[in-house]
């Protein structure tokens, strides 16, 4: 098999350096020189416009970070479609509207190619470690296909269906959750602060009781250690939870999620007062400076 991986942030990086563990012959393509310098050391093709990074290929991931970059290296005046195979299998990971999402996979169906609707969960570490969960839906053959490139960056495929789109409304509901819960870490940390309580205890007890989420045992840490170096950055939770207020609203039957809304102002706020490159656990940061505490 042979694959490409566009995009090498911390997420494809991730992939493509999994793919290559799992013997498959990958070329990554990244605007960053850097980046290309890396993965060649570690092995990988490289290609400088996703067009050449797709020729004989039978697989393509694609690990941009919303729709806009996703239908540029795809359809764009150097995009991947232009040179790919007929029927090469595109695996779609940006996080993105449903409605969106199922766009782009209609025209690459239209274009010849099959796909596979694929946000990933799971963070940098598990991209490394070829751990991530796969929230996936698309045709039977196009998983056939793919399936070594999948097995290998992934230890979960959750298959949803044939139908592209049902992936991308699954990780909205993961993402809507998973905002609230690092606004809820922040927002208890500078309370425990306020309160004169020692953090790591507090890490520590919240971690062995029932107040503890993946996010808070994942993201407190930043806030204790005062390292926004980012996991996933602020500005990504402004796009991811904008999807998921835009999405209950724009509904025949609109639905309410206050908590959503709430938790997208303090991220937009956050990437206002410019932190929307630092990680999101920065949200602490914001709220400390309201209540006059000092985090580490």
């Amino acid at each position: 098999m042979k694959a490409a991986v566009i995009g090498l942030g911390s997420m494809g990086w991730g992939a493509a350096v999994s793919l290559l563990r799992a013997g498959i012959d990958t070329t990554g393509c990244d605007i960053s020189e850097e980046v290309a310098a890396r993965f060649r050391d570690a092995g990988g093709g490289f290609a400088a416009t996703p067009a050449e990074a797709a020729k004989d290929k039978d697989v393509i991931l694609v690990f941009v970070v919303n729709a806009q970059q996703a239908r540029s290296v795809l359809f764009g005046k150097t995009g991947a479609v232009a040179e790919a195979e007929l029927g090469c299998v595109f695996v779609l990971c940006p996080t993105m509207s449903p409605a969106e999402s199922e766009k782009i996979s209609g025209d690459l169906v239209a274009a010849g190619m099959r796909v596979i609707d694929c946000p990933v969960s799971g963070g940098a570490a598990k991209a490394e470690s070829g751990e991530l969960t796969l929230i996936a839906s698309g045709a039977n053959e196009a998983f056939e296909a793919a399936a070594p490139a999948l097995e290998a960056i992934s230890s979960k495929v959750f298959r949803l269906g044939e139908t592209p789109g049902t992936g991308a409304k699954l990780k909205m509901i993961n993402q809507h959750l998973a905002g609230i819960h690092i606004a809820a870490m922040a927002e208890a940390l500078v309370l425990a602060s306020k309160e004169e309580l020692d953090l790591e205890v507090v890490y520590d007890v919240i971690t062995q009781s029932a107040g503890n989420s993946w996010m808070f045992e994942n993201r407190a840490p930043q806030v204790l250690k005062g390292d926004y170096a980012p996991l996933s950055a602020v500005d990504i939770f402004v796009k991811d939870l904008g999807i998921v207020t835009e999405a209950a609203t724009n509904n025949e039957k609109p639905v309410d999620v206050p908590l959503a809304r709430v938790a997208l102002e303090l991220f937009t706020q956050t990437s206002q007062a410019g932190m929307g490159r630092e990680a999101d656990a920065a949200v602490a940061k914001i709220l400390a400076g309201r209540s006059d505490v000092k985090l580490p």
